[in-house]
Protein backbone atom coordinates (compact mmCIF):
# COMPACT_ATOMS: atom_id res chain seq x y z
CA UNK A 1 0.00 0.00 0.00
CA UNK A 2 1.50 3.57 -0.89
CA UNK A 3 2.45 5.87 1.81
CA UNK A 4 0.58 9.49 1.50
CA UNK A 5 3.10 11.63 0.50
CA UNK A 6 3.75 14.13 3.22
CA UNK A 7 3.31 17.56 2.24
CA UNK A 8 5.11 19.46 5.07
CA UNK A 9 8.26 17.83 4.02
CA UNK A 10 7.63 18.48 0.77
CA UNK A 11 7.15 22.44 1.77
CA UNK A 12 10.19 22.81 3.94
CA UNK A 13 12.35 20.98 1.54
CA UNK A 14 11.32 23.55 -1.85
CA UNK A 15 12.07 25.90 0.96
CA UNK A 16 15.36 24.54 2.08
CA UNK A 17 16.17 25.08 -1.15
CA UNK A 18 15.16 28.20 -2.51
CA UNK A 19 16.96 29.62 1.02
CA UNK A 20 20.24 28.61 -0.02
CA UNK A 21 19.64 29.96 -3.76
CA UNK A 22 18.80 33.30 -1.75
CA UNK A 23 21.81 33.09 0.16
CA UNK A 24 24.02 32.57 -3.88
CA UNK A 25 22.79 35.54 -5.18
CA UNK A 26 25.31 38.17 -4.20
CA UNK A 27 22.50 40.83 -5.46
CA UNK A 28 20.06 39.53 -3.51
CA UNK A 29 22.46 39.62 -0.26
CA UNK A 30 23.77 42.91 -1.17
CA UNK A 31 20.77 45.05 -1.49
CA UNK A 32 19.05 43.58 1.62
CA UNK A 33 21.64 44.24 4.03
CA UNK A 34 24.35 46.48 1.87
CA UNK A 35 21.29 48.87 0.86
CA UNK A 36 20.06 49.81 4.34
CA UNK A 37 23.17 49.62 6.51
CA UNK A 38 24.95 52.05 4.09
CA UNK A 39 22.17 54.40 5.16
CA UNK A 40 22.26 53.03 8.93
CA UNK A 41 25.91 53.94 8.77
CA UNK A 42 25.86 57.70 7.54
CA UNK A 43 22.86 58.75 9.60
CA UNK A 44 23.91 56.95 12.70
CA UNK A 45 27.24 59.48 11.87
CA UNK A 46 25.71 62.73 11.22
CA UNK A 47 23.27 61.90 14.07
CA UNK A 48 21.34 65.29 14.78
CA UNK A 49 17.42 66.10 14.64
CA UNK A 50 16.44 68.39 11.75
CA UNK A 51 15.66 71.94 10.84
CA UNK A 52 12.51 72.46 12.67
CA UNK A 53 10.99 71.44 15.53
CA UNK A 54 7.45 70.96 17.65
CA UNK A 55 5.64 72.84 20.20
CA UNK A 56 2.63 72.85 21.82
CA UNK A 57 0.76 75.77 23.29
CA UNK A 58 -0.71 75.57 27.46
CA UNK A 59 -3.39 77.84 25.68
CA UNK A 60 -4.33 77.46 22.45
CA UNK A 61 -5.99 80.53 22.53
CA UNK A 62 -2.60 81.88 21.93
CA UNK A 63 -2.39 81.05 18.32
CA UNK A 64 -4.31 83.96 17.66
CA UNK A 65 -1.52 86.22 19.09
CA UNK A 66 1.08 88.39 17.11
CA UNK A 67 3.91 86.54 19.05
CA UNK A 68 2.69 82.97 18.14
CA UNK A 69 2.01 84.02 14.76
CA UNK A 70 5.27 85.30 13.96
CA UNK A 71 6.72 81.90 15.25
CA UNK A 72 4.89 79.72 13.39
CA UNK A 73 5.58 82.09 10.16
CA UNK A 74 9.47 81.32 11.00
CA UNK A 75 8.51 77.74 8.99
CA UNK A 76 10.96 75.96 12.02
CA UNK A 77 8.32 75.11 14.18
CA UNK A 78 5.15 73.63 13.99
CA UNK A 79 2.20 73.70 16.40
CA UNK A 80 1.32 70.41 17.67
CA UNK A 81 -2.13 69.02 16.81
CA UNK A 82 -2.54 67.67 19.89
CA UNK A 83 -4.88 69.51 23.02
CA UNK A 84 -5.10 66.74 25.55
CA UNK A 85 -2.52 68.18 28.52
CA UNK A 86 -1.07 64.73 29.71
CA UNK A 87 -0.87 63.90 26.10
CA UNK A 88 1.22 66.54 25.24
CA UNK A 89 3.15 66.29 28.36
CA UNK A 90 4.62 63.26 27.49
CA UNK A 91 5.39 63.87 23.48
CA UNK A 92 7.53 66.58 25.57
CA UNK A 93 9.02 63.70 27.72
CA UNK A 94 9.54 61.40 24.55
CA UNK A 95 11.05 63.93 22.51
CA UNK A 96 8.38 64.18 20.05
CA UNK A 97 8.08 68.17 20.91
CA UNK A 98 10.52 70.62 21.70
CA UNK A 99 8.80 72.82 24.41
CA UNK A 100 5.90 73.78 25.96
CA UNK A 101 5.34 77.53 25.72
CA UNK A 102 2.96 79.96 28.12
CA UNK A 103 2.75 83.29 26.92
CA UNK A 104 1.58 85.62 29.57
CA UNK A 105 1.28 89.21 28.40
CA UNK A 106 1.02 92.73 29.91
CA UNK A 107 0.07 96.84 28.60
CA UNK A 108 2.79 98.77 29.06
CA UNK A 109 2.30 102.03 31.15
CA UNK A 110 2.60 104.05 27.61
CA UNK A 111 0.25 101.45 26.01
CA UNK A 112 2.41 98.66 24.74
CA UNK A 113 2.10 94.81 24.94
CA UNK A 114 5.44 93.36 26.56
CA UNK A 115 5.40 89.44 26.13
CA UNK A 116 7.05 87.04 28.46
CA UNK A 117 7.43 83.70 27.32
CA UNK A 118 7.94 80.77 29.33
CA UNK A 119 9.02 77.04 28.08
CA UNK A 120 8.95 73.65 29.76
CA UNK A 121 11.59 71.80 27.94
CA UNK A 122 13.13 67.95 28.74
CA UNK A 123 15.75 66.30 28.64
CA UNK A 124 14.54 64.68 25.68
CA UNK A 125 14.69 68.04 23.65
CA UNK A 126 18.07 67.35 22.86
CA UNK A 127 19.37 69.96 20.49
CA UNK A 128 15.74 70.92 18.92
CA UNK A 129 15.71 73.49 22.02
CA UNK A 130 18.62 76.08 20.26
CA UNK A 131 15.96 75.80 17.22
CA UNK A 132 13.16 76.74 19.43
CA UNK A 133 15.55 79.90 20.86
CA UNK A 134 16.64 81.21 16.90
CA UNK A 135 13.10 80.60 16.15
CA UNK A 136 11.76 82.77 19.01
CA UNK A 137 13.66 85.79 17.98
CA UNK A 138 13.02 85.66 14.63
CA UNK A 139 8.87 85.10 15.50
CA UNK A 140 9.48 87.94 18.15
CA UNK A 141 10.93 90.25 15.16
CA UNK A 142 7.87 89.52 12.91
CA UNK A 143 5.60 89.67 15.89
CA UNK A 144 6.60 93.75 17.43
CA UNK A 145 5.45 96.89 15.50
CA UNK A 146 8.34 98.95 13.71
CA UNK A 147 7.78 102.05 15.83
CA UNK A 148 8.20 100.25 19.14
CA UNK A 149 10.33 101.46 21.37
CA UNK A 150 13.31 99.98 22.05
CA UNK A 151 13.34 99.53 25.60
CA UNK A 152 9.84 97.80 25.47
CA UNK A 153 11.19 95.30 22.70
CA UNK A 154 12.82 92.60 24.66
CA UNK A 155 10.97 89.12 25.46
CA UNK A 156 11.86 87.06 28.40
CA UNK A 157 12.52 83.85 28.11
CA UNK A 158 12.02 82.15 31.42
CA UNK A 159 13.08 78.37 31.23
CA UNK A 160 11.65 76.19 33.86
CA UNK A 161 13.53 73.33 35.27
CA UNK A 162 13.59 70.48 32.89
CA UNK A 163 11.45 67.05 33.04
CA UNK A 164 12.95 63.69 33.07
CA UNK A 165 12.75 62.29 28.89
CA UNK A 166 14.79 60.09 26.48
CA UNK A 167 17.38 61.85 24.24
CA UNK A 168 15.82 60.69 20.97
CA UNK A 169 19.07 60.57 18.02
CA UNK A 170 18.89 60.39 14.35
CA UNK A 171 19.11 56.46 14.27
CA UNK A 172 16.21 56.38 16.22
CA UNK A 173 14.58 57.33 13.54
CA UNK A 174 16.43 56.65 10.26
CA UNK A 175 16.53 52.65 11.52
CA UNK A 176 13.09 51.92 11.65
CA UNK A 177 12.61 53.70 8.38
CA UNK A 178 15.10 51.80 6.59
CA UNK A 179 14.41 48.22 7.70
CA UNK A 180 10.49 49.26 6.54
CA UNK A 181 11.82 50.17 3.09
CA UNK A 182 14.40 46.95 3.04
CA UNK A 183 11.28 44.55 3.83
CA UNK A 184 9.27 46.62 0.90
CA UNK A 185 11.94 46.24 -1.55
CA UNK A 186 12.93 42.42 -0.61
CA UNK A 187 9.42 41.25 -0.56
CA UNK A 188 8.55 43.10 -3.71
CA UNK A 189 11.35 42.64 -5.97
CA UNK A 190 12.37 39.41 -4.44
CA UNK A 191 8.95 37.50 -4.80
CA UNK A 192 8.19 38.88 -8.44
CA UNK A 193 11.53 38.02 -9.90
CA UNK A 194 11.16 34.66 -8.32
CA UNK A 195 7.55 33.66 -9.60
CA UNK A 196 8.15 34.87 -13.05
CA UNK A 197 11.45 33.29 -13.47
CA UNK A 198 10.09 30.06 -12.06
CA UNK A 199 7.10 30.44 -14.48
CA UNK A 200 9.10 31.55 -17.45
CA UNK A 201 11.27 28.68 -16.85
CA UNK A 202 8.14 25.88 -16.27
CA UNK A 203 9.87 25.00 -12.85
CA UNK A 204 6.35 25.48 -11.44
CA UNK A 205 4.99 23.39 -14.37
CA UNK A 206 7.59 20.38 -13.30
CA UNK A 207 6.18 20.71 -9.56
CA UNK A 208 3.07 19.58 -11.15
CA UNK A 209 4.16 16.15 -11.81
CA UNK A 210 5.20 15.87 -7.75
CA UNK A 211 2.50 15.33 -5.87
CA UNK A 212 3.15 18.15 -3.80
CA UNK A 213 0.10 20.54 -3.74
CA UNK A 214 -0.11 24.64 -5.28
CA UNK A 215 -0.17 25.67 -2.04
CA UNK A 216 2.99 24.26 -0.45
CA UNK A 217 4.69 25.08 -3.18
CA UNK A 218 4.31 28.70 -2.81
CA UNK A 219 4.38 28.25 1.11
CA UNK A 220 7.83 27.06 0.80
CA UNK A 221 9.20 29.76 -1.55
CA UNK A 222 7.62 31.80 0.89
CA UNK A 223 8.85 30.56 4.04
CA UNK A 224 12.47 31.11 2.58
CA UNK A 225 11.70 34.82 1.50
CA UNK A 226 10.22 35.38 5.09
CA UNK A 227 12.98 33.92 6.96
CA UNK A 228 16.13 35.24 4.98
CA UNK A 229 14.20 38.38 5.63
CA UNK A 230 13.95 38.13 9.66
CA UNK A 231 17.74 37.33 9.44
CA UNK A 232 18.40 40.88 7.74
CA UNK A 233 15.95 42.41 10.49
CA UNK A 234 17.65 41.05 13.04
CA UNK A 235 20.82 41.91 11.51
CA UNK A 236 20.02 45.77 11.09
CA UNK A 237 18.39 46.11 14.55
CA UNK A 238 22.01 44.34 16.30
CA UNK A 239 24.12 46.38 14.36
CA UNK A 240 22.17 49.76 15.24
CA UNK A 241 22.07 49.20 19.02
CA UNK A 242 25.38 47.45 19.26
CA UNK A 243 27.43 50.45 17.09
CA UNK A 244 24.89 53.71 17.33
CA UNK A 245 22.92 52.87 20.43
CA UNK A 246 19.57 52.37 18.83
CA UNK A 247 16.98 52.77 21.27
CA UNK A 248 14.96 49.87 22.38
CA UNK A 249 13.00 50.74 25.24
CA UNK A 250 12.05 46.94 26.68
CA UNK A 251 14.79 45.85 25.55
CA UNK A 252 14.51 41.93 24.38
CA UNK A 253 10.47 42.26 24.33
CA UNK A 254 11.37 45.37 21.72
CA UNK A 255 12.97 43.19 20.38
CA UNK A 256 10.65 40.75 19.23
CA UNK A 257 7.60 43.03 18.83
CA UNK A 258 9.94 44.55 16.31
CA UNK A 259 10.55 41.24 14.56
CA UNK A 260 6.76 40.84 14.83
CA UNK A 261 5.85 44.00 12.83
CA UNK A 262 8.44 42.90 10.22
CA UNK A 263 6.98 39.22 10.03
CA UNK A 264 3.16 41.15 9.08
CA UNK A 265 4.83 43.93 6.78
CA UNK A 266 6.87 41.42 4.86
CA UNK A 267 3.60 39.03 4.27
CA UNK A 268 1.68 41.84 3.04
CA UNK A 269 4.12 43.22 0.65
CA UNK A 270 4.95 39.73 -0.37
CA UNK A 271 1.64 40.34 -1.62
CA UNK A 272 2.43 42.97 -3.86
CA UNK A 273 5.22 40.27 -5.37
CA UNK A 274 2.90 37.75 -6.46
CA UNK A 275 0.11 40.43 -8.36
CA UNK A 276 3.26 41.92 -10.18
CA UNK A 277 4.85 38.30 -10.73
CA UNK A 278 1.26 37.44 -12.61
CA UNK A 279 0.84 40.81 -14.52
CA UNK A 280 4.45 41.54 -15.61
CA UNK A 281 4.66 40.56 -19.20
CA UNK A 282 8.73 40.13 -19.27
CA UNK A 283 11.36 40.39 -17.18
CA UNK A 284 12.54 43.59 -17.63
CA UNK A 285 8.76 45.29 -16.74
CA UNK A 286 9.10 44.29 -13.69
CA UNK A 287 11.22 46.82 -12.32
CA UNK A 288 9.07 49.82 -13.59
CA UNK A 289 5.72 48.20 -12.29
CA UNK A 290 7.59 47.58 -8.49
CA UNK A 291 9.00 50.61 -8.39
CA UNK A 292 5.25 51.92 -8.84
CA UNK A 293 4.37 50.67 -5.71
CA UNK A 294 7.92 51.14 -4.09
CA UNK A 295 9.16 54.09 -4.66
CA UNK A 296 6.09 56.33 -3.51
CA UNK A 297 6.36 54.78 -0.49
CA UNK A 298 9.98 55.34 -0.12
CA UNK A 299 9.49 59.00 -0.68
CA UNK A 300 6.53 59.23 1.26
CA UNK A 301 6.80 56.71 4.12
CA UNK A 302 8.17 58.62 6.46
CA UNK A 303 11.85 57.02 5.32
CA UNK A 304 14.19 59.33 5.60
CA UNK A 305 11.72 61.92 7.64
CA UNK A 306 8.71 63.19 9.10
CA UNK A 307 5.69 63.28 7.34
CA UNK A 308 4.49 66.07 9.30
CA UNK A 309 6.77 68.87 7.12
CA UNK A 310 4.54 67.83 4.20
CA UNK A 311 1.14 69.91 3.73
CA UNK A 312 -2.02 68.62 5.39
CA UNK A 313 -3.58 67.03 2.05
CA UNK A 314 -0.66 64.95 1.49
CA UNK A 315 -0.33 63.67 4.95
CA UNK A 316 -3.77 62.21 4.54
CA UNK A 317 -2.30 60.54 1.49
CA UNK A 318 0.70 59.15 3.00
CA UNK A 319 -1.19 57.68 6.27
CA UNK A 320 -2.94 55.71 3.70
CA UNK A 321 0.28 53.78 2.42
CA UNK A 322 1.21 50.56 4.69
CA UNK A 323 5.01 51.46 4.74
CA UNK A 324 4.18 54.53 6.38
CA UNK A 325 2.13 52.63 8.78
CA UNK A 326 4.96 49.94 9.49
CA UNK A 327 7.26 52.90 9.82
CA UNK A 328 5.23 54.07 12.64
CA UNK A 329 4.03 51.30 13.95
CA UNK A 330 8.22 50.17 14.40
CA UNK A 331 9.19 53.67 15.94
CA UNK A 332 6.13 53.77 18.54
CA UNK A 333 7.17 49.98 19.61
CA UNK A 334 11.02 50.95 19.60
CA UNK A 335 11.29 53.96 20.94
CA UNK A 336 8.31 55.53 22.40
CA UNK A 337 7.74 52.19 24.76
CA UNK A 338 4.65 50.81 22.94
CA UNK A 339 3.39 47.44 22.41
CA UNK A 340 1.78 45.81 20.06
CA UNK A 341 -1.28 46.50 21.54
CA UNK A 342 -1.03 49.82 21.34
CA UNK A 343 -0.56 50.14 17.60
CA UNK A 344 -4.18 48.95 16.51
CA UNK A 345 -4.34 51.98 13.68
CA UNK A 346 -1.23 50.71 12.03
CA UNK A 347 -1.64 46.94 12.50
CA UNK A 348 -5.59 47.73 11.07
CA UNK A 349 -4.53 49.97 8.26
CA UNK A 350 -1.86 46.66 7.00
CA UNK A 351 -4.28 43.81 7.51
CA UNK A 352 -6.97 45.82 5.51
CA UNK A 353 -3.65 45.94 2.45
CA UNK A 354 -3.10 42.60 3.57
CA UNK A 355 -6.74 41.19 2.87
CA UNK A 356 -7.12 43.61 -0.65
CA UNK A 357 -3.59 42.47 -1.64
CA UNK A 358 -4.44 38.60 -1.35
CA UNK A 359 -7.40 38.93 -2.41
CA UNK A 360 -5.91 40.64 -5.91
CA UNK A 361 -3.08 38.13 -6.03
CA UNK A 362 -5.51 35.16 -5.89
CA UNK A 363 -7.72 36.59 -8.56
CA UNK A 364 -4.31 37.05 -11.73
CA UNK A 365 -1.46 34.61 -9.81
CA UNK A 366 -0.70 32.10 -12.59
CA UNK A 367 1.27 28.81 -12.58
CA UNK A 368 2.13 28.50 -16.49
Amino acid sequence: MATKYNQLRGMLAIAKGSFRAILRNPSAVAFSFGFPLVFILVFGFIGGSGPSVSIALTNRKDTATRIVRGLLDSKMVRLSEDRDSIAIRRDLERGRIAAILTIDSARSPVGFVQYTVHTLTSSASGDKYPILRLALAQGFERAVENNMPKQYRPMIVDELPQIPGREYSMIDFILPGMLGFSLLSAAVFGVAFLFFSLRSQLVLKRYYATPIGKRYIVLGEGLARVAFQLITAIVIIGIGKLVFHFTLVHGWLTFFEMLALSLLGLVVFMGFGFIISSVAKSESTIPPFANLFTLPQFLLGGTFFSTDVFPKWLQRICEILPLKQLNDAMRNVAFEGAHLTDCWKQLGILAIWGVLTYTVAVRVFKWE
